[in-house]
């Protein structure tokens, strides 16, 4: 395999991984707001669902970005 198939493969890991994330954060969210919180509490809890999901998003960039890398390098 080159540096290119390597880049390819990794970035489509690093990928999933953050798609996994952002799936984790729409489970989150939807337990958040079935929970019945109070509206202070609710705030609260979505921020916290907001950080991680730029956080996996983020990560899913990455992963795209070193996708492309691998291609151009292939």
């Amino acid at each position: 395999m080159s540096t290119g198939d390597l880049m390819i493969w990794g970035g489509a890991a690093i990928t999933l991984g953050g798609v996994i994330g952002l799936f984790a954060c729409v489970v989150y969210v939807l337990r958040v707001r079935r929970a019945g919180l109070e509206d202070a509490a609710l705030r609260k809890a979505l921020q916290k669902g907001v950080l991680w999901n730029m956080s996996a998003l983020f990560v899913s960039v990455l992963g795209l970005m070193t996708v492309i890398i691998g291609i151009a390098l292939s």
